[in-house]
């Protein structure tokens, strides 16, 4: 049975833990390039892309496999054959398929009729990748993050999402700084704490975290969103409250002067560059555990 990667709990943090030490071998080794020799994995996205679609490509062309991008439009989903019949196809000819969706039952579905297998390149409910990605860069700055305390400053995204569930999986206490009505319905999630209160949030953290303000599909909020989440910007006097040991992360693209100042990515605690480099590896390390 192929192993798919929806969401972080879809691996066991046995399989995350190894990929994260993977990731970091890969990352260091020079011959590494035949470990998926003749696989193949198309790239099937609904929404723009830098990071995921650069680094997956990136990452398959380096372990010696090929990847494509097949665009909505490209394909006979844009004339209208069901979704279904599409990953049949497909998950008949490639050994994986990243998909990148509006809407995260797209890729359930997706994920039952294909016998590829198949890694979420960001849904509307989440965005494992990405989280995987932090991990490993917190991983290689402090350490194991067990015990830690991680501030998350923002609504509850798909990003946020994920955090929760690395949360639940690696025993971190998750704090996120959200206005009232941005916080989720349901709010009894295993180690995360909801409040208003940004300083709250960040106090003794050792990762720092946040994503824009208006998301893919929030624009018609825009307005709303600048006004309500402008107390929770991230800037060097904010992250002083932090740990001695903190480290700042986003997942970019970064609006300047919103989410974050103007110069907090150049501040010394920021390891936003690092953590984009990451994606390449984590995922050549995801790759191989799915795809060996």
């Amino acid at each position: 049975m192929n192993k798919n990667f929806l969401n972080l709990k879809d691996l066991s943090k046995k399989d995350l833990e190894n990929i994260i030490e993977n990731s970091i071998s890969l990352k260091k080794s020079t011959t590494n390039v035949n470990l998926l020799a003749g696989k193949y994995v198309a790239l099937i996205f609904e929404k723009p892309s830098t990071r995921t679609r650069v680094s997956f490509e990136v990452a398959m062309n380096q372990l010696g496999g090929k990847a494509s991008f097949l665009s909505v439009a490209d394909l006979q989903l844009g004339r209208g054959e069901p979704l279904e019949d599409t990953a049949k196809v497909i998950g008949s000819m490639a050994d994986g398929v990243v998909l990148r969706t509006q809407r995260h039952e797209t890729q359930n579905t997706f994920a039952s009729f294909s016998s590829a297998a198949t890694i979420n390149g960001l849904s509307d409910l989440s965005h494992p990748c990405q989280v995987l990605t932090d991990l490993l860069t917190y991983f290689e700055e402090n350490g194991s993050i067990e015990g830690e305390k991680v501030c998350w400053s923002g609504d509850f995204n798909n990003v946020c999402y994920s955090y929760a569930e690395a949360a639940n999986i690696f025993n971190f206490e998750l704090h996120v700084a959200c206005p009232k009505e941005f916080q989720p319905k349901i709010k009894a999630l295993p180690n995360v704490t909801f409040t208003e209160s940004l300083h709250e949030a960040i106090d003794g953290s050792s990762l720092v975290t946040t994503d824009v303000w208006v998301s893919m599909g929030d624009e018609n909020e825009k307005e709303k969103r600048e006004q309500l989440f402008s107390d929770y910007q991230i800037n060097p006097s904010v992250m002083d409250k932090a740990g001695n040991k903190a480290i700042f992360l986003h997942c970019l693209p970064a609006i300047r002067g919103q989410e974050i100042s103007e110069n907090l990515l150049e501040d010394k605690r920021s390891k936003v560059w690092t953590q984009a480099e990451n994606r390449l590896h984590a995922q050549k390390a995801l790759l191989v555990e799915l795809l060996k």
